[in-house]
């Protein structure tokens, strides 16, 4: 992608790392593809731990029973309504 900056035009690229700190409130990134003196901004995203078989969707495929399913509801008893 290609910026017009004032009739100059300089390269934007985005460089995507994942990876785990090491140490507290310390990150360290190696191999970058920018130079000395280039400047950067750095964006840090928390990502979800993976906590091993937890169900996302605990009632899928449970089964469901209806009390008086065909008996009218009152006006009063809607949620929308009030």
């Amino acid at each position: 992608m290609w910026l017009n900056l004032g009739g100059r035009k300089d390269a934007m690229s985005t460089h995507h790392i994942e990876t785990k700190l090491t140490e507290d409130g310390k990150l360290t990134l190696n191999d970058l593809p920018f130079h000395a003196g280039d400047a950067v901004e750095v964006i840090v995203t928390s990502r979800p731990t993976k906590t091993g078989n937890v169900d996302r969707y605990p009632l899928r495929a449970k089964p469901i029973h209806y009390i008086e399913p065909t008996e009218p509801l009152a006006e009063e008893d809607w949620e929308a309504s009030r």
